[in-house]
């Protein structure tokens, strides 16, 4: 299985994820990236900085394969209903 990193830019600053984790897929990896995200913003949401801050997803070769800004995980779980059937 390929190797995703999960590093964590706020401004200039890049917080580095040098272990990473393995996932079947790309679509895996926004998943985690997204999962991340989200409990960032319930743990530290009073923290405007996170507005800016970007999920910068890369594989084995340092590849950048997703940019998930913290916003779009944001708008993202708006478009979800607040219950499943």
């Amino acid at each position: 299985m390929p190797r995703y990193f999960f590093h964590t830019r706020v401004g200039d600053e890049l917080i580095a994820d040098p272990e990473g984790e393995e996932l079947r897929n790309p679509d895996r990896a926004w998943e985690v990236a997204r999962a991340m995200i989200l409990e960032l913003l319930r743990t530290e949401g009073g923290n405007a900085a996170l507005l800016s801050t970007v999920i910068e997803v890369t594989d084995a070769c340092g590849e950048i394969v997703l940019l998930f800004p913290f916003t779009e995980a944001i708008v993202t779980a708006r478009d979800q209903p607040v219950t499943r059937h």
